[in-house]
């Protein structure tokens, strides 16, 4: 690292600083070819091109000139840059973007409980929540040296986004994880030899209807006649083309996918229906989720998460439990117009998986052939309804209320009609 571009040097000229701070990046993304395109590919001279935005970058640079970061422990500092992400999630949200809520996320982790040596897989990793948060699951079960043996890979079709994702993991001191850009659909980056790897754990929240790909498009892609083997969706909505890919990205004997999707994939016809249908008859699908509306920061749409298992246990087979978490919510606590996920409620949802029982109106083992029957529609509501609370009345205490209030009435009648005497 030349002397030239040290923090205190970079700092020393406020004239120059958008030019030295742009040469410094440079330089270290040059000596750390991981870095490339990652940490240099901000334009600080066109940003300070108005004397506002020099003054704001001047500002920060003091601001933290002020705090010695060197011994600040990576989970403070990736708290801090989580908190960021999250901040601007809502507007990022109108620009299309997409941030998973991190209770969201450690619902799925729960359910799939990644362990150390585990070869984990986001095909649509964002800026890495999945990975990053699997990682912890096992960091705090186990410790940091058996959570540095859990391998992460991921991938994103968003230039920019990979760059926040691959800074996420160096914040939270992560290192075993690989990041690669491109269209996940079209042109995936991980390969055993001449085939496309496979994961213990697939986990994703993939754009949901997203357009564009059908047959003509996907068989375009690598490996299309393997991942695609089920069918091929229609154009408006690629959301069994994802499930397919993470499907086909599990290992076959011990895979298990997890992936956050719009509730309408679950009984939509046509060749969805199609689809959905020859999974189920594999018997892959374990269980069925139905989230809670606004939850999410891009649409108030429930969304619904589906468990995938390649190799179900004995007592799961020809059979699928779903559950109706519709009403398994807390207020957020900082946007006013969305729901969150709290503890107990993520805790409520995973002990039921795993036990695999029957709850009224929340959760419901149905078999094969039922959902047969119903045409092979997966709509949790169709199995488990919540159950509506019934106000108990106690008849006694009411009629005791209606007397008190007839004779309170009583009395006002006749004030009012001494009033009237008063005024004839």
């Amino acid at each position: 690292m030349p002397e030239e571009f040290l923090w205190d040097n970079i700092r020393k000229d406020i004239g120059s600083l958008p030019e030295t701070l742009s040469k410094a990046l440079k330089k270290i993304a040059e000596k750390n070819p991981e870095l490339k395109d990652v940490i240099d590919n901000v334009d600080f001279i066109h940003f300070t091109s108005s004397r506002e935005n020099l003054e704001i970058l001047r500002q920060l640079i003091e601001l933290f000139s002020e705090k010695r970061l060197q011994y600040v422990s990576p989970d403070i500092l990736g708290d801090a840059y989580e908190w960021i992400l999250r901040y601007f999630a809502p507007q990022k949200a109108k620009e299309g973007e997409v941030y998973t809520p991190r209770e969201v996320i450690k619902l799925l982790i729960e359910i799939l409980d990644p362990k150390p040596k585990h070869e984990v897989y986001d095909p649509a990793c964002g800026s890495g929540g999945m990975l990053i948060l699997s990682y912890k699951h096992v960091e705090d079960k186990s410790g940091k040296k058996e959570a540095k043996k859990l391998f992460l890979f991921g991938q994103e079709y968003n230039r920019q986004t990979v760059a926040l994702a691959i800074m996420n993991m160096y914040i939270h001191d992560i290192r075993d994880v690989t990041i690669s850009f491109g269209d996940t659909l079209i042109s995936p980056k991980f390969k055993d030899g001449e085939k496309l790897k496979q994961f213990d754990i697939v986990i994703a929240n993939p754009p949901w209807n997203q357009d564009g790909y059908d047959e003509s498009m996907l068989q375009k892609g690598d490996f299309w006649k393997f991942r695609y083997n089920y069918g091929f969706p229609s154009k408006q909505s690629a959301d069994w083309a994802w499930i397919q890919h993470m499907l086909a990205s599990a290992k076959d004997i011990s895979g298990k996918v997890a992936v956050v999707i719009d509730n309408g994939c679950l009984f939509r016809g046509g060749k969805e229906n199609t689809i959905r249908t020859k999974i189920l008859e594999d018997d892959l699908i374990e269980a069925i989720i139905l989230l809670p509306e606004k939850l999410f920061y891009n649409t108030g749409a429930p969304g619904a998460i589906i468990i995938l298992n390649k190799n179900k246990a004995g007592e799961r087979k020809g059979k699928i439990i779903f559950i109706n978490a519709s009403n398994e919510y807390e207020q957020h606590p900082d946007v006013r117009k969305l729901n969150r996920l709290g503890d107990k409620d993520i805790d409520k949802i995973t002990k039921t998986y795993r036990k695999f029982s029957n709850t009224e109106g929340f959760a419901r083992i149905v078999s094969l052939d039922e959902i047969r029957k119903n045409d092979h529609n997966l709509n949790v509501t169709l199995y488990v309804f919540p159950k509506e609370e019934q106000e108990e009345i106690d008849i006694e205490k009411e009629w005791q209320e209606l007397q008190k209030l007839d004779k309170e009435r009583d009395k006002i009648d006749k004030k009012i009609e001494g009033y009237l005497r008063e005024i004839r």
